[in-house]
């Protein structure tokens, strides 16, 4: 069973701050907050005192937050509103970055089918996107940018406060999938000129099967789930609201202990970027300093990614080789493809992703272990001989 949990890009334990306003939510605050009786109306001040602590936290309105399933709900929504908003003005063109999430990606195929224009921005050997490129790209029926704010797999952070000033004085709506950034660096959707924004709670040690949609004032968004008039009439459902606090009280607690958290990561991220780079023929994924003080994503040539996943499994470390989303297929990571990176070394990945409740004894051990387990899976492998032999 492992011990040191390294996933946190997956998913995050749930802090005891969200635990502790969820417990009287599930035992006596458990009213529909659509209920206009007294258990209703204590369910829904709880849901509006959550929504206002969101979007203080982002600098948007409560007016301007949506309560959702969580990240992949959140882009799903934004990007086909921009697309048929654009659409009802003769612009069906949107723009993207070739290593977004695919629930992003997926819901840019599926428009494209509907008869929608796609243009995927090169990300570079950096992982960065380049605003020049962006620029370029930008036609008079350009509808709709969506870049992403941090990369979930190699953790770079892409220039939002320039992306968003792009779009905002060429009049294209911006949408960015926040989900990584979101309870780990400044997010403020005024000064990046954000229109709409995703974000997940159990990114942040909140429960999982919640986010939020952040839509500006006077965007004309679209019903995304009919049924009732829950979400002023644009989500039909009834809030999950232990899970909405939890959310708000994990996002609160994160953003307050930000400064302290991130100190003791990037320390951490920075031990583990040092020692693991002396292994040879191993390589850093992604800009080495623009990036989330949480995540390191490294490629090591010669081995296979899940074989290495399992022998660190065996040895008490869970990490994983990419996003969680596409653990079950054998391809390797498409975002590693976008940074140029061939195929067989692109298989040869690992991500550790951390978080406050590691430790520095920890990072130790992983530096002891992992070039060991390299070492072992290099000895075994017909490709690392032909490397060291230079075919």
């Amino acid at each position: 069973m492992c011990k040191i949990y390294m996933d946190n890009a997956a998913t995050s334990r749930v802090s005891k701050a969200a635990m502790e306003v969820m417990i009287p939510c599930l035992e006596d605050i458990y009213g529909n907050p659509s209920s206009i009786h007294t258990f209703g109306q204590k369910a829904n001040t709880v849901l509006e005192n959550s929504r206002r602590g969101i979007a203080e936290i982002i600098s948007a309105e409560s007016s301007e937050i949506y309560f959702t399933s969580g990240g992949t709900e959140s882009d799903n929504w934004a990007i086909r509103a921009g697309a048929y908003i654009g659409k009802q003005k003769g612009k069906c063109h949107i723009i993207s970055s070739s290593f977004e999430h695919h629930a992003v990606l997926h819901t840019l195929n599926t428009l494209q089918e509907e008869g929608f224009e796609i243009t995927l921005l090169d990300v570079h050997e950096d992982g960065i996107v380049k605003t020049e490129e962006l620029l370029d790209a930008i036609r008079e029926d350009t509808a709709l940018v969506t870049i992403m704010y941090a990369n979930n797999e190699i953790g770079t952070v892409q220039p939002i406060d320039e992306i968003g000033k792009i779009c905002r004085e060429n009049g294209v709506l911006f949408h960015t999938d926040a989900v990584q950034a979101v309870g780990h660096i400044p997010v403020n959707v005024k000064e990046d000129y954000i229109d709409m924004l995703s974000l997940s709670s159990h990114k942040f040690h909140g429960p999982k099967g919640v986010g939020v949609l952040y839509c500006k004032k006077g965007i004309a968004l679209k019903t995304f789930i009919e049924g009732g008039a829950q979400e002023r009439g644009k989500r039909g459902g009834t809030e999950n609201v232990p899970a909405i606090a939890g959310m708000a009280a994990a996002l609160k607690n994160a953003v307050a202990n930000m400064q302290k958290n991130n100190e003791q990561i990037t320390d951490m991220r920075e031990k583990l970027i040092k020692s693991l780079l002396a292994i040879p023929r191993s390589r850093l994924n992604g800009n080495g300093k623009k990036r989330l003080p949480s995540i390191v994503n490294f490629c090591f040539e010669g081995i296979e990614g899940e074989a290495l996943l399992l022998m660190l499994d065996i040895n008490g470390i869970c990490a994983s080789s990419g996003s969680a989303c596409t653990s079950g297929t054998l391809d390797p990571s498409h975002v590693l493809l976008a940074l140029g990176l061939p195929h067989e070394i692109a298989h040869g990945s690992l991500r550790l992703s951390l978080s406050e409740y590691n430790t520095h004894e920890e990072v130790e051990y992983i530096i002891e272990i992992l070039p060991k387990i390299v070492e072992k899976l290099r000895d075994m492998s017909p490709v690392w001989e032909k490397i060291v032999k230079g075919n």
